[in-house]
């Protein structure tokens, strides 16, 4: 009978017992609610109320009571071992009443039968008053009613002969540490945003879509200042009279200032925030592009340092912008954001292209430079207001969305000193930097060649070739976003971050390889259009792969990888742009074509053998 008494199920008690009468699996009472849902925001257990307090056991480490038989009550804040409702481990014994160690910090055991009603009562209350203050009410009662407790524990005075035999005190134990801290939607891995729709309990506009809109809009008019050359180019090189040579010559001028600013930016960024430089390189190229018609007319010299200050602006731009999306875009929403942002270069493709063999009919080639231009200014007053660096920088973000923000990036803090050494000893980063090459060959090709291989090759004048050179953006527009959300998708599930990051690489790079080796082949317009496309929508998978690689590796030192891999990039369009007017010069476009699938193909195989998505560098 004594072994059988244990798991007898205990009768009802008297006014202050046990409330139910449910056992736990091995047979003991649960004496504690478990929480039903993870506290609102992160607060320490040193700042629990005192009833609270009482309620957990002890807020300075473990506390037993032996009234009752029960087991004693334990507390742990470090995520250590805890005790089940019955006094074993909790993972051995399986005690549903027990709250889990596991992703919360602390746990509470079930209280012995005679204390454990009161316990939960205490419980249920504090928890409330923590939540909303406790009312002036029950400040008086809490206060009489510790007051009498105290009244009630004073011993009374020992007889003189009692006192005198009594034993030495015993020595009071160290506190303990100070506890941990409950972080809002915690789980295992210490991050909040688990659950970001509980951490940010305020509904509304989040202030990180505002920075990626800005963002967006940057890269937006960065490729609309740099297009309008590729449509201009052609009325400018029947006034000026230039050759092959001559528009390769002026196509790649701009190259000459954006690859001297890639790492330079990236520096600046990591030191001085993303907002100031790259505030700094919109309005840079803004005004080198409103005053290119000038020194076109002043000569080929004066045109192409204007073009190579441009060049220098939208340097900055990449590199202050991956910079900006490491601070306020958290983990899970990286490859959407990167991608959207990316696609503001590809839009801005479109309206470049779109817009301007309509204002030069109307207004001229020179119009292109100076509207363009001038949008460059509008966008910095927004972005002077409404942008900040990080989000500890942002007096308009709530506090919700900063911790749920700090929590869920990788770093925020700006980086004071760059590894040089380290950064370029590993192949991770090198994989990055001839992938980079590898991938932006093709890309600038068509960025500034497109409207001319229409008019060479396919006969089209200038309206009709800006007009067709926007459709392979706007399938990059879509399908960079398609690709995104596709990623993180994957990421989300449970798909290792190194193996979507080569995927969509892959797909970045065979697409445009299969697509450009058949435009040899192809004379009609159609044909060609649909290649163009499909070239450029595989292409936009990149933004998902080799793009968002940097914030994987090193987020801390974003801006400074992507300056280094961007560098190699301009560097592949500076050749690629000059190789170009030559190969034109002594051969044809087939040849054009099979460079670059050359360069996509080598780049696959670098991609799959030494990238990866891990984090290398803290």
């Amino acid at each position: 009978m004594a072994t059988l008494q244990g798991l007898q199920r205990p009768a009802r008690p008297a006014a202050g017992g046990i409330a139910s009468s449910r056992l736990t699996r091995c047979g003991a009472p649960i004496g504690l609610l478990r929480p039903s849902r993870p506290f609102a925001a992160a607060k320490p257990l040193g700042a629990l109320p005192q009833q609270l307090r009482a309620a957990f056991g002890s807020s300075n480490g473990p506390s037993s009571s032996s009234s009752g038989g029960g087991a004693a009550a334990t507390s742990s804040s470090g995520g250590g071992a805890m005790s089940g409702a019955c006094g074993r481990p909790a993972r051995s014994c399986g005690c549903d009443g027990v709250a889990s160690a596991s992703g919360r910090g602390a746990a509470f055991a079930a209280a012995p039968p005679a204390l454990a009603a009161p316990r939960a009562r205490a419980l249920r209350a504090a928890a409330a008053s923590w939540q909303h203050g406790p009312s002036q009410q029950q400040q008086q009662q809490q206060h009489h009613h510790h007051h009498h407790q105290q009244q009630q524990q004073r011993p009374a005075a020992p007889a003189p002969a009692a006192r005198a035999a009594a034993p030495a005190p015993a020595r009071r134990r160290a506190p303990a540490p100070a506890p941990a801290t409950f972080a809002a939607g915690a789980g295992d891995d210490g991050l909040l945003g688990r659950s970001p729709d509980f951490v940010e309990e305020a509904t509304g506009w989040r202030r990180r879509w505002t920075v990626v809109l800005l963002c967006f809009a940057a890269f937006m008019l960065c490729n609309m200042d740099r297009v309008n050359m590729s449509v201009a180019i052609l009325p400018m090189s029947q006034q000026f009279a230039w050759d092959s040579k001559t528009v390769g010559l002026v196509q790649s001028s701009f190259f000459w200032g954006y690859l001297l600013t890639q790492v330079l930016g990236g520096i600046w960024a990591d030191k001085f925030g993303g907002k100031v430089v790259l505030g700094f390189g919109v309005i840079w190229w803004s005004l080198a592009t409103a005053l290119t018609p000038i020194a076109a007319a002043a000569g080929l010299p004066a045109l192409l340092a204007a073009r190579a200050l441009m060049g220098i602006g939208e340097g900055v731009a990449m590199p202050a912008m991956n910079n900006m999306l490491s601070r306020w875009v958290p983990v899970a929403e990286r490859s959407r954001s990167l991608a959207l942002v990316y696609s503001g270069m590809f839009i801005g493709s479109i309206l470049g292209l779109g817009l301007s063999p309509h204002m030069i009919a109307a207004l001229g080639w020179p119009s292109v430079f100076y509207v363009f231009g001038s949008m460059g200014v509008v966008w910095f007053m927004a972005w002077r207001n409404w942008a900040a660096s990080t989000p500890r920088e942002d007096p308009l973000i709530s506090p919700e969305e900063q911790a749920y923000i700090l929590a869920n990036t990788s770093s925020s803090n700006k980086a004071r000193r760059i590894p040089w050494a380290k950064l370029l000893s590993r192949r991770e980063v090198w994989a990055i930097i001839v992938c980079h090459f590898c991938h932006n060959w093709g890309t600038f090709i068509l960025l500034t060649w497109m409207p001319t291989y229409y008019n060479q090759v396919l006969g089209l004048d200038v309206m009709a070739s800006g007009i067709f050179s926007v459709l392979p953006w706007m399938t990059m527009a879509v399908s960079a976003n398609v690709g995104g959300w596709i990623a993180d998708t994957l990421v989300t599930r449970g798909v290792s971050v190194t193996t979507v990051r080569k995927v969509m690489q892959t797909i970045g790079f065979l697409g445009p390889a299969f697509f450009l080796s058949q435009l040899s082949s192809v004379t009609n317009v159609g044909g060609a259009v649909a290649c163009m496309m499909g070239a450029q929508g595989f292409d936009a998978f990149s933004q998902s792969g080799l793009y968002s690689n940097h914030q994987d590796i090193g987020p801390k030192y974003a801006g400074v990888l992507l300056g280094l891999s961007n560098t190699a990039g301009v560097l592949a369009g500076v050749l690629g742009s000059l190789a170009t007017g030559y190969i034109l010069a002594h051969g044809t476009w087939a040849d054009v074509w099979r460079v670059a699938v050359a360069l996509y193909l080598v780049g696959t195989v670098i991609w799959n053998l030494f990238s990866t998505g891990e984090r290398i560098f803290d």
